[in-house]
């Protein structure tokens, strides 16, 4: 995928506003440590998270969350988080959303815009249900580092409506995907409902009547101009795209444990897969050439950048095996994955990156 210069970002798992690294930052002092040290040590500087436009990779916050729970000791730092988090820690498009007229629709409004701030290939998060359920899309396969990044979504989001709202006991369930890690009493404390872990969807639920329940922030005038400057910008992040781009920026969530059709990526384009051939050889490319640049990208970063197994990156990548991604890993770049991980792991310790 493409960025709105027409570059492929740095990292093709995707990116995150530094907004939320800020967040991170707060929760670590919050618990009585020294943000600083860690901010040092993933060298981050006080410029980086005072830069608007500044961000980190997903694989990078999920270390830099890591690093947090190891030296706070809080497993749920996640939580500790999402207390923290205000609506403008979501930048323009939480201060477009608390302006929204309804609650409901200040969540949906909120997630609607949440690629001004982040960018996953794993998926988008989403809501359903006139706004009244929210879905954060699923990071299988789960680990330590990932379990956080759930924990912070979700708090942050009820969090918000917590204030919207004006609401404590705001949410009638939340389920999450990742099985439990023994702490479902604090969990369900934090989020004042009942918490279902190893659930098929990560989402929370409003509780009946709080979806229409007035925005206690509601201001019409500037809902209106807020959600005009949101659209914007997302129509310059899309707007230079290719047909390439689009098939990519679908590819990477659907990847999970199959191959995507032409004919699936075609149907989700809202096109036939005839047009959709068409279009891309008229780009001097095509949809098979895609799908294999696309896995090529994304092997490449999660060798580099995440801990993950060989057997779980091929999963993620729609290999039928892991002796199928072993095999087009050594057609991509000359070298079994297990030991490009290796080299590029030594080579980080010689320059002291951790």
């Amino acid at each position: 995928m493409m960025n709105q210069a027409g570059r492929k970002p740095r990292n093709s798992l995707g990116d995150i506003s530094v907004l939320y690294v800020s967040v991170l930052m707060r929760a670590i002092a919050e618990e009585g440590h020294d943000a600083a040290a860690l901010m040092g040590r993933f060298g981050l500087t006080s410029e980086t998270l005072t830069s608007p436009d500044a961000r980190i990779s997903i694989p990078r916050f999920m270390r830099l969350g890591q690093a947090a729970i190891e030296l706070t000791g809080n497993r749920a730092i996640g939580l500790t988080m999402g207390e923290l988090t205000r609506p403008v820690d979501a930048g323009i498009a939480g201060l477009a959303a608390q302006c929204a007229p309804t609650t409901a629709g200040a969540l949906a409004t909120l997630i609607r815009y949440s690629l001004l701030t982040s960018r996953n290939s794993r998926g988008a998060a989403s809501t359903s249900g006139n706004g009244e359920q929210a879905h954060f899309y699923s990071i299988r396969p789960y680990n330590v580092f990932n379990y956080f990044v759930v924990d912070s979504v979700l708090a942050a989001w009820t969090r918000f409506v917590r204030i919207i709202s004006g609401e404590h006991r705001a949410l009638e369930r939340v389920t999450i995907e990742y099985p439990s890690i023994g702490l479902d009493d604090a969990f369900e404390a934090w989020f004042a409902c009942p918490v279902q872990f190893g659930a098929r969807h990560n989402q929370l639920i409003l509780a009946p009547g709080v979806g229409s329940l007035p925005s206690r922030q509601a201001q019409p005038a500037m809902y209106a101009s807020l959600t005009r400057q949101c659209d914007e910008a997302l129509t310059r992040i899309r707007g230079g795209w290719t047909t390439g781009d689009r098939v990519r920026d679908l590819l990477m969530p659907l990847l999970q444990g199959t191959t995507p059709s032409l004919d699936t990526v075609a149907t989700r384009l809202g096109t036939s897969p005839w047009t959709l051939q068409r279009q891309l050889a008229e780009e001097h490319t095509g949809f098979r050439e895609l799908l294999d640049d696309t896995r090529k990208d994304l092997a490449g970063d999660y060798i580099r950048e995440t801990r993950n197994a060989l057997a779980e990156i091929a999963w993620l990548l729609g290999f039928a095996n892991p002796a199928a991604f072993h095999k087009a890993y050594k057609r991509w770049f000359g070298i079994s994955p297990g030991e490009h991980r290796k080299q590029f792991h030594e080579e980080q310790t010689r320059k002291g990156i951790r």
